[in-house]
């Protein structure tokens, strides 16, 4: 696989990485086996996935303690990007970026991933409640102590507040209050470099294409491409009305209704189409090779828990879409969404 700098450090990673949260959390708890998700992990860094893309909140720790046990053994062939200031409770996720829980959280995943640093530590959300600038501050002492290699941060569009039910997309209180994307990077820009941001970029939602990807080109800062497949819709495998587990985060996504499945088929009818000019191509193929395309400082971050889809994604980086092609996948209809 080809690699891609990221960030003002240039730190090489493969130019696909590995979402491993849905190896232990979010998405159909009946398919999450360990052993397999372990062997997926493995075949992500046979093929030149080295970014692992995990955080403290997913399982919660489970994440990590199942990276751990691949790490433990190919520690040198991973470039780990964790994830600290989101908890998990029963029944809501809570932001804490207070400086003494940072620093407690980043010895924590070091113990959970078997490893003396943690290649790129993300920001998961702003706590409302806690100045950024503090927050950040914090990160940044832990690359002073060796702990961390780089900063990167998470902007989704709605943060996380206190009190967000688990499962919920938006903590709308905090939304107010937090500053737009572009200016709270500039602001942690002012406190110690930003080597990455994670955004959802895909298909079939291309905002970050316009408002963040050009700050991200003029600063040498990389695009994690979260959700580059749109939670599983843009592979042309989902049933339509299917309905999802309890437990699945698609179950709260206004896009994943019956109706608003049917609605959005276009999208994969688009995907199928580019993919059926490259023999042997698929339509999640298409969609990563499309993201790699944009730019060279995109690296989409697909999440999976199976070694087949791993293998599948990472032969993305084979695919050359011509120029037609990835003009026509920038013009499919952006995600359609609504309730029942």
């Amino acid at each position: 696989m080809r690699e891609r700098a990221l960030g003002a450090t240039a730190l090489q990673v493969g130019a696909i990485g590995l979402g491993c949260m849905p190896m232990t959390w979010g998405y159909a708890p009946s398919e999450q086996h360990g052993e397999a998700a372990v062997r997926a992990v493995h075949a992500a860094l046979d093929a030149g996935a080295t970014l692992l893309d995990t955080a403290d909140a997913y399982g919660p720790f489970t994440n990590e303690l199942l990276l751990g046990r691949v790490l433990k053994e190919r520690r040198g062939d991973a470039f780990v990007a964790a994830k600290c200031g989101l908890l998990v409770g029963e029944r809501h996720l809570v932001a804490n970026g207070s400086p003494a829980y940072i620093r407690r959280a980043c010895d924590a995943s070091l113990r959970r991933l078997q490893t003396d640093v943690i290649d790129l530590y993300q920001l998961h959300r702003p706590d409302p409640e806690v100045p950024v600038e503090d927050t950040w501050g914090a990160m940044a002492e832990l690359v002073t102590a060796g702990k961390v290699r780089a900063l990167g941060v998470c902007a989704l569009d709605r943060p996380y507040s206190r009190g967000t039910p688990s499962g919920a997309g938006a903590g709308s209180r905090a939304g107010a209050a937090r500053p737009p994307v572009l200016r709270l990077l500039e602001r942690l820009q002012q406190i110690f470099p930003v080597s990455s941001v994670q955004a959802e970029l895909s298909v079939w939602a291309q905002r970050a294409r316009t408002e963040l990807l050009p700050w991200c080109e003029a600063h040498g800062v990389g695009l994690l491409a979260a959700m580059p497949l749109g939670r599983g819709f843009l592979t042309g495998t989902l049933t339509t009305g299917g309905g999802f587990e309890a437990g699945d985060l698609r179950a709260a996504d206004p896009r994943f209704t019956a109706e608003m499945m049917a609605v959005n088929q276009p999208v994969v009818a688009g995907l199928r189409r580019v993919a059926a000019r490259h023999p042997g191509a698929t339509p999640a193929q298409a969609a990563l090779a499309w993201l790699l395309a944009l730019s060279p400082v995109v690296i989409p971050v697909p999440g999976s828990k199976k070694e087949r889809w791993v293998r599948e994604n990472c032969a993305a980086d084979g695919l050359r879409l011509t120029p037609a092609d990835v003009h026509e996948l920038t013009c499919l209809p952006p995600a359609q969404s609504s309730w029942d």
